[in-house]
């Protein structure tokens, strides 16, 4: 929680020596009511007192009084809200490697699972598209509310060829750039979820594309899929290793203000793809509670002015 006004909160230490003079004179209070009868004849000279009872109200006002100096300090905590103009573009790698079979039943079946999994959590408000990439980029769909479309271009991928996630990478950005007002002094929320498995050996540096989305303001949430000892056969049946650059893609994700993730298992990357559908589809806002602090504290008051008037036929 934070504060707009914090300075107000100063206010609050005021009721220390509040409370610190009420105690003594309690303390006070309680030494002269004894002092002029013994204490063993206290109860038949003295009415029974009011015990506990005694202390709630000013016990509640003083909470009150509390309450309503915070709601002076405009408390304000930060909730996640839904973004009705969002633009998401997925990137996935579509190169040889994803036939790897490291990731049950293959790297290339478990992302499109973990696709299909993202589409499912996305409201329908939010705008999508889908780029594969393997030594060149493929647009498959420009962003569209029609989830189903997007579906169906990320089904039909085929695994083959090299790796260029920087061409992948630069067709997301300018398929995002695309759907943005020219002069919009706030252009709507975006992102780039990127899926890969291997070293980008073609195209343009991925890092320098990623410092291109920062300028831009559009995060990339980059997951590196698969094992160390991830292995395909290429065309001569020689096994060649395919290690995910799991590196390259952290370092995207901290450039561009996203997330990285690594996995090698298709049930856990199904669970990031819906986490990161919860995330893109919502944005951080301040939210201002200083209503619930000042009705809370004009309940508290009502409240200890109801009990002290019932038990004592007074406010105070």
């Amino acid at each position: 929680m934070s504060f707009a006004s914090p300075l107000f909160l100063a206010g609050l230490v005021l009721l220390v020596p509040a409370i610190a003079l009420y105690v003594r004179a309690e303390r006070r209070r309680a030494r002269s009511g004894t002092a002029w009868a013994p204490a063993a004849l206290m109860p038949s000279v003295l009415p029974k007192g009011a015990g506990w009872r005694r202390h709630v109200p000013l016990a509640v006002y003083a909470v009150a009084l509390a309450a309503l100096v915070v709601a002076l300090a405009r408390p304000q905590t930060t909730v996640a809200v839904p973004v009705e103009q969002a633009t998401v573009v997925v990137v996935t790698d579509r190169s040889g490697s994803m036939l790897a079979t490291d990731v049950a039943p293959s790297r290339l079946a478990a992302a499109r699972r973990a696709a299909n999994t993202f589409l499912d959590t996305l409201p329908r408000t939010i705008r999508v598209g889908a780029v594969t990439f393997n030594q060149t980029a493929t647009v498959l769909q420009p962003p569209t509310r029609d989830h189903e479309a997007v579906r169906a271009s990320l089904d039909a991928i085929a695994a083959a060829g090299s790796t260029a996630t920087g061409e992948g990478l630069a067709s997301a950005l300018a398929l995002i750039r695309s759907t943005r007002r020219a002069g919009a002094a706030k252009p709507p929320p975006s992102a780039i979820v990127l899926l890969s498995d291997g070293k980008s050996v073609r195209g343009r540096d991925p890092l320098v594309i990623a410092d291109e989305a920062r300028k831009a303001g559009v995060p990339v949430y980059a997951v590196a899929l698969g094992t160390p000892t991830g292995t395909i056969t290429d065309k001569t049946g020689r096994i060649v290793p395919v290690p995910p650059d799991s590196v390259t893609l952290a370092r995207i994700a901290e450039i561009t203000g996203g997330q990285s993730f690594t996995t090698a298992d298709a049930g856990r990357l199904a669970r990031i793809y819906e986490r990161l559908g919860r995330q893109v589809a919502t944005e951080k806002r301040d939210r201002e509670m200083t209503n619930a602090f000042a009705g809370g504290a004009l309940a508290l008051l009502a409240a200890a002015a109801l009990s002290s008037l019932r038990w004592f036929g007074r406010f105070v």
